[in-house]
């Protein structure tokens, strides 16, 4: 079978990374191979990496023609990708956002752009498959591939091909991305979905592809786990009083747990207080049971440990942003 001819397209690959040295190698070689003789310009962008990152690109640069170093000083992604197109935007038309921390199929990139130019789409969007190693990074995988811990979330879940409100940024056209301003760098978490709103409001239509996807490695402990989705909880509260938008279904149940456990103190007064966080907790562990069962996944249990701890987090840092918003109103 004779391979797909690839669209006319000028590519910009960006990665933004910090403290990557594990895994930049593997990754940009692979990039640099897959992109057989396309016009594919690499771009990291690193936010002051101190393992080593940056020495590794910049002496692959010398072998690996197109690929580029560059800094940020701001750390955050949403502002690597920005300095990137900035600088290297002018002469491409389309954004591939790569993550680091993951693995891609052999022909990630050329099937983003055969969906770009099949559909039409100014943002092409895929799926995640989270996969773990450890005990604790395995049941976090568990539980962010079911619907306990992604709330049935499309690009979590995968999906056939679709017109879609938002998934894991993968290819944007670029002239789309700098008609509405790039990512909102005041964002240090999910800039992706703030910039999907702003995208849909501007008139423009994102596709989330079936025909690829990306692997994603969560965290691997507690601690990590809780504050990034801390970060999360309180991404999608500024996004929403950005927007002046109302949490869907799937968003609103978790925001519950933070007031649940809190009204929990209340038992003292009297034991209904409890209920809440009671039935919280033992429908999250009844699903890790279903699931150790039905799925014969060992890590069940475990996976619902992992279910609560993002509930409770993403919940924490939503309600903090909100908290925070107000009083500064207030002090205004």
């Amino acid at each position: 079978m004779s391979s797909p001819i690839l669209p006319e397209m000028k590519v910009l690959v960006v990665i933004p990374c910090l403290n990557e040295a594990r895994h930049i190698k593997p990754l940009l070689l692979n990039l640099a191979e897959s992109r057989g003789n396309h016009d594919m310009l690499i771009v990291v962008s690193d936010g002051g990496s101190t393992d080593g990152t940056p020495e590794i690109v910049a002496t692959l640069a010398a072998e690996i023609p197109g690929l580029a170093l560059i800094d940020n000083p701001q750390r955050i992604q949403s502002a690597a990708i920005n300095r990137a197109v900035e600088r290297f935007g002018d002469d491409r038309d389309v954004l591939i956002r790569i993550d680091a921390h993951g693995d891609y199929p052999a022909d990630y990139c050329q099937v983003l752009m055969l969906e770009a130019a099949d559909t039409g789409a100014d943002s092409v969007v895929v799926g995640m498959k989270t996969v773990g190693v450890g005990a604790f990074q395995r049941a976090t995988a568990a539980a962010q591939n079911s619907k306990l811990g992604n709330g049935g979330s499309k690009h979590r879940d995968g999906a056939d091909g679709q017109w879609i409100d938002h998934g894991h940024h993968a290819l944007m056209r670029i002239a789309a991305f700098r008609a509405v301003g790039g990512y909102d760098e005041t964002f240090s978490h999910n800039e992706d979905a703030e910039l999907d709103f702003r995208l849909r409001q501007a008139g423009y239509r994102i596709w989330m592809t079936g025909k690829t996807f990306m692997t994603y490695y969560p965290r691997s402990s507690p601690g990590s786990l809780f504050r990034q989705y801390l970060g999360y909880g309180r991404g999608r509260a500024r996004n929403l009083l950005k927007h002046h938008a109302v949490p869907k279904l799937r968003q609103a149940l978790p925001l519950m747990v933070m007031p649940a456990v809190v009204g929990a103190l209340l038992a003292v007064i009297h034991w209904v207080a409890a209920v809440p966080v009671v039935a919280w907790a033992f429908l999250c562990l009844a699903y890790g049971v279903w699931m150790a069962v039905r799925e014969r996944n060992p890590e069940g249990v475990l996976a619902a440990m992992a279910a609560m701890i993002m509930h409770a987090a993403w919940s924490t840092g939503f309600w903090l942003e909100l908290i925070a918003r107000r009083k500064g109103r207030a002090a205004a």
